[in-house]
């Protein structure tokens, strides 16, 4: 079997990359993730698993180049990783996320389709339900829960869903599609919240906090996700979208004191900014579709899974230090200099 898994490089992608060559010796972003498995002097190069994958540096939304690749791969399933997804970039340059997220979904869908109606699952976000109140922990996403969107990237994800069930419905295209609580986890780009206060707790930099800190996220370990993910693929009913979620809720600021601890660095690096434009207050996910369904249920707790986490930043400093310098430094100080 061949899987195309666009944003292989990406955080997610290339952690469902490395999950799929893990658990089927079978199948045929940044990219010194994936160095283990394009790079033969990297020291955790692995020659068997390399066989088995290929990459193709391709813009989703080149049709050309796009439909060449499925000529030569002849993919059995599409998995679509590859998105815009940092709400703040999307506030500041709505129109990539607009491109990225929607065009390049339809670009992978229509080539699905001249390809022989291929298979094709499209990764999303519980962002594209809007938020839920503080004072209402009862209420959860459910995969009825109506699409009410905050930020351009939100809006894109939404788009992009509603393209899959249209195509679903109007070509038959066999689609599902998957909507996740917050993932953490190795690979992690730095400008989200855990890698970023990891990097700045090691650097003794404030630690940027949007508002009072008071918003609440419900955290997924990337690996649970990409076994979810998995399931769906393999055994996923076509036309259905399964929420996946992590049943971690936690506040922001809980998580950026408890990073603190852990690194033994004092809460005073806290610096409270200007809240970000259309935040969110609460997200949470009720999965019990893909448990019922597909017997799924999140194997790792936010304790242990943060601990991972961090060890795993302490391990690589090499992987990010290098993302952080350069044009990400100019980036940040925008997002949070004069805040």
């Amino acid at each position: 079997m061949t899987i195309i898994v666009t944003g292989g490089a990406g955080f997610i992608g290339s952690n469902f990359v490395f999950h799929m060559l893990d658990t089927y010796p079978d199948y045929a972003g940044n990219l010194s993730t994936l160095a283990s498995l394009l790079e033969e002097s990297a020291p955790d190069y692995d020659a068997a698993k390399a066989a088995r994958f290929r990459f193709c540096k391709v813009d989703i939304c080149d049709r050309v180049a796009v439909e060449k690749v499925f000529e030569e791969e002849k993919p059995d399933i599409v998995v679509n990783f590859a998105a815009e997804s940092h709400v703040d970039r999307s506030i500041e340059n709505p129109g990539i996320f607009l491109e990225t997220n929607i065009m390049g979904t339809s670009v992978l869908m229509d080539t699905c389709r001249k390809f022989g109606n291929t298979r094709y699952h499209q990764v999303s976000t519980d962002e594209v339900y809007g938020d839920l109140p503080l004072d209402r922990p009862d209420l959860f996403f459910t995969e009825t829960t109506p699409i009410h969107t905050s930020s351009p990237y939100s809006s894109s994800k939404a788009g992009a869903d509603l393209l899959v069930m249209a195509y679903y419905r109007t070509y038959g295209l066999p689609v599902t599609i998957s909507r996740c609580s917050n993932n953490y986890g190795p690979y992690h780009f730095p400008e989200k919240l855990i890698p970023l206060m990891i990097a700045n707790c090691l650097a003794d930099k404030p630690l940027p906090v949007y508002g009072e800190g008071k918003n609440v996220r419900d955290w997924l370990y990337v690996e649970d996700h990409c076994k979810a993910i998995d399931l769906i693929i393999h055994k996923g009913k076509i036309g259905e979208v399964y929420n996946v979620g992590g049943h971690n809720e936690m506040a922001n600021i809980d998580i950026v004191k408890l990073i603190c601890k852990e690194l033994g660095k004092p809460e005073s690096l806290i610096t409270y900014v200007t809240d970000r434009k259309g935040h969110d207050m609460r997200y949470a996910i009720d999965p019990t579709k893909i448990h019922n369904e597909l017997g799924w249920l999140p194997e790792t707790k936010f304790a242990d899974g943060i601990k991972k986490t961090i060890q795993w930043y302490l391990d690589n400093r090499s992987w990010w230090e290098e993302i952080i310098s350069g044009e990400y430094q100019n980036y940040y100080e925008k997002m949070y200099g004069d805040r």
